[in-house]
Order: C-alpha cells, then structure tokens, then sequence
C-alpha cells in the first residue's frame, strides 16, 4: 500500500474518531440539559411530560405536609398566580421554610402531581434563583419580601 493511501486510511480514522466523540458529548449534554418552569407554565402545559425539569416559586404557606416517618413530604409551590403540589421523600435542605422561596427538580407524574428527586432552597434571605425571581416579579411579587405578602394581590400590597 502507498504511503498516500495510508495517510487518507489515517486521516478517515481521525475524522470517524472526532464524529463520534462529538456525537457521544452532545448525547451526553442533551440528557443531563434540565429547564426550568414556573406554577404557571406547567398548568398552561409547557412543560415536558415524562422528563425531568425544574419548577420554582415559593412554598405557600400552610401547605407543608409531613407523611409517614417524616421523610416523604407534600407542599405546594406558587408563583402567585398558579401553585402546584410537589411530593418529596428524602430529607429537605435545613433552609426549606414555608413563604421561602426554593426549586425542585423532578417530573409531572400521571396523576398530575410533580414527583421531585431533589429540593434546593435559597442559601440565605437575600439570595433567589434568577428564574423564580423573574417569575415571581411577573406575577407581581416583591422579591425579598416577607412570607405575609404571598396571599395577598398585587394591589393590596401596594397601598
């Protein structure tokens, strides 16, 4: 065999090698690439079903519900114009609180309800997720404000 046909056998194998490293790293990124949802845009249909995304808002008040040895939890999240029920079993953060504001990452079961395998809450009262800021801004929300605020409309709060 020539040299010249050796190097285009080598040159075709490096290029094979590239293709299917590149098909691997992106195959790899797609299935760990998680969106994030408000309340809203879930019940509004939005969201995947069947896959993994993030939900955030913050926990209404009232609505933390402990069942069996304390580890599987039931809560709802609000962005102040919808809420969703979320089931958790697992320990949550110490900065899980009712009016915090926090972002389960998980997935919308058949029954309807959202089944989180993780809870994040804020890491202190000054820190939101950008996303659930945002959101919660939309819906008319002062962000950093106190839990009392949460049932009450945008126009009560403001006089």
């Amino acid at each position: 065999m020539k040299s010249r046909h050796q190097r285009m056998i080598w040159i075709a194998a490096g290029v094979a090698a590239l293709g299917i490293a590149a098909t691997l790293v992106l195959n790899a990124f797609q299935s760990n690439l998680v969106f994030f949802f408000t309340p809203t845009q879930v019940a509004n249909g939005e969201a995947p079903k069947g896959k993994n995304f993030r939900i955030g808002g913050l926990v209404e008040p009232g609505s933390v519900k402990r069942t069996g040895d304390g580890t599987e939890v039931v809560f709802r999240v609000t962005d102040n114009a919808k809420s969703m029920t979320v089931n958790f079993k697992g320990i949550l953060p110490d900065l899980f609180k009712e009016g915090r504001g926090i972002v389960a990452q998980g997935a919308i079961q058949p029954d309807g309800a959202f089944r989180a395998s993780e809870v994040l809450a804020k890491h202190d009262e000054n820190y939101m997720p950008p996303e659930a800021a945002e959101a919660l801004k939309k819906a008319g929300h002062p962000v950093g404000a106190p839990a009392q605020f949460i049932d009450k409309p945008a126009a009560a709060r403001n006089q």
